[in-house]
This record gives C-alpha cells, structure tokens and sequence, in this order.
C-alpha cells in the first residue's frame, strides 16, 4: 500500500527574518523534522520567500509587479539551495517545482505534473514547490501559496494538509490556541483581517482553503515553527489546530474538478434547481438566474444558490452566451450532473 501524501506549506513570515531574508534556523528546523517522517509519507513542500529571498539584489527595490518577479527570479535558486544544503546531511535530496494555474486547469497537464512527482518520490526526492511569480500572469495568478498548497492536497488526494504560520494555530478571542476544530464556519469569527507585513495570505485565507480541503476529506493543521518538535507534534495532534476532515466519495477526476482548478465564471441558479443538484440531477438553464463571466465549453464554473452561497462547482457543457440565449428554453442542459462537483 503506498504511503500517504502529506503537502506542508511555509508561508513568507514563517521562514523569513524581519528584512525579509530566509531564517537559516527555521529552514534548518524544517529539514531536520521532515526527515523524521520522510519514510512515513510522500512530502510536498510549499514553500513562499522567494521575493525576499531576492529583494535585496535588486537596486532601488520599491515592490512593484516586474520587481517582484526579478526578486523571485532570483530568490527562488537562492531558497532552494538553502533547503538542499540543509537536508543533504540527512541524506534526502529535493528538486524545484515552479506552478502556474494552468497546471490546474487543463486535467490533462495536471496529471503531467502527478506523475512528475509521482517519479521523484520513487526517488525519496521532496518537490520544493512554488508559484512561477517570473511568467505569472497577474489574472492568472493563484491567490497565495495557500490555495496552491490545497490545490495539489485535494487533487492528489491528500491525506493531511499542513499550514505553517508565525502564530503558531488559530487563535480564540482570548489568544488561546484551539486545538480542534469540526466546523470551519463556526472559527471565522476568531480571524484578524489583518496580514503579516511580508505574506500576502492571513489566517482568513488558511480558513477558506481549509474548508475546502476539510470538505474533500483532507485533515487540515494550523501550527507554528516556534517550539521544540512543533511540526511533529501538530502533525499528531499535539500542538497547533487541527481542523477534522469531513467524509468524501469523490473519485480522483472529480477532487481535481471540485479543487476549482481554474474558474471561468460563474452561475446564480434558485431554489428548484438548488434542490435538483442535492438529488444529482444535471443543472438545467431553466434554473438559472444569472450568469457571470465569459467561459466556453468545457471550462469550470462555480455555481451559486439563491443566498449566493457557492454549493458546487462544474465544467460548463455550454459557452456563457449560449446559456444567456437560452435561459428559457425547456431541457437545455448547462452541466451535466457527472461533471458537478457539490461542495
């Protein structure tokens, strides 16, 4: 039986010093725990810094898009060596994985880069992955390496997916940390709105892809790099919050398609069809109330209830202005209920 998959993400505050530099201590605290569970799981590593890795070579640095790209360009070896050279003592080798949101979006691309990493875990290699920040298109980018991290744990069907952050876990209003959690919705009252000054993700962010995670079946844990053994011992429970996964059936296509990969636009839909989605019934346009967003055939969709909560997302069998066309129109299937994935 092949071992679990186990993606830890490292978020900028979390590995780097005030100036944005990489903390060798942390990364080096990161290579010695992981090598403790390297036998038990096939690892993926999401590791941010890149920019502040790099920033410091790039003369007159004021943030902007394309010197945040040169920074990464430039980071990103730099970071990669500091991971090699520190777990090279314990034997284990890694290998860069730069991703853009295209690897998500096309089934057959993604399936690519599994078995990419499928091969280096035959080779007891971890991927040190990130986002592609040199060619990224600013309206393709992902949100943050938090959505990144989950979309490889659910469309790889992750067993646990783990968040490190500078706080150590989420926090209740006293700044105690929880431990457990079973329902997401209930703990978004405890988020800060607030960010760390170098990370573009917060704790809001952690939730929202938690949930998600959480609802594909994924153990999703909150921790911290500021104790001894902090990471091993959130990954049994014993520190940090650990967000119980719910239960899934899904098959590996339709993780990938309910992971989002690349949305195209959307779907208001009311209460009849609503209630037909829950019975795996095919979205029909007569149920539909509002389209957004310009997408053709075959792209992903998320899809919307009268209360404009999303309830599922599905790769759309007609192009958005068919559907606009024939909103009245008996029998005109948008998606068919094998491509709909409910959340």
């Amino acid at each position: 039986m092949s071992k679990p998959i186990l993606v830890i993400k490292f978020g900028t505050a979390s590995i780097t010093l005030p100036s944005g530099e990489p903390d060798i201590r942390i990364i080096s605290e990161i290579a010695r725990q992981v090598s403790v569970i390297h036998d038990q799981y096939r690892i993926i590593i999401v590791s941010s810094g890149a920019v502040g890795a790099g920033k410091a070579y790039i003369q007159d640095y004021k943030g902007t898009m394309t010197q945040r790209k040169a920074a990464a360009s430039v980071g990103n070896p730099l970071l990669v060596g500091l991971y090699a050279a520190h777990f090279a003592p314990n034997k284990i080798y890694i290998a860069q994985s730069l991703c853009e949101r295209q690897h998500f979006a096309n089934r057959n691309k993604f399936l690519q880069l599994k078995e990419t990493f499928e091969e280096l875990w035959e080779n007891n290699i971890i991927p040190i992955v990130n986002e592609n920040d040199v060619v990224s298109d600013r309206e393709l980018k992902f949100s943050d390496n938090d959505e990144l991290a989950t979309l490889l744990a659910v469309g790889f069907g992750a067993e646990t997916l783990m968040f490190c952050t500078s706080v150590g876990g989420l926090l209740d209003e006293s700044g105690n940390i929880l431990r457990n959690v079973s329902n997401v919705n209930e703990v978004f009252k405890f988020v800060r709105t607030d960010k760390s000054f170098l990370g573009l993700g917060g704790m809001a962010s952690k939730l929202t892809f938690a949930k998600l995670a959480a609802r594909m079946a994924i153990r999703v844990v909150i921790f911290g790099m500021n104790g001894q053994d902090e990471l091993l011992e959130a990954l049994e429970g014993k520190a940090g919050t650990v967000i119980n996964a719910g239960k899934s059936t899904l098959s590996a296509r339709n993780r990938w398609l309910g992971s989002g990969g690349l949305v195209s636009g959307s779907l208001q839909i009311d209460e009849g069809a609503s209630k037909a989605l829950l019975k795996r019934k095919s979205l029909l346009a007569v149920g539909v109330v509002e389209v957004t967003g310009e997408f053709e055939s075959g792209e992903i969709i998320e899809i919307y209830d009268s209360s404009e909560q999303m309830i599922a997302v599905a790769r759309a069998r007609e192009t958005s202005s068919a559907i606009r066309e024939n909103l009245k129109t008996v029998n005109f299937e948008v998606a068919h209920a094998n491509d709909i994935v409910l959340l």
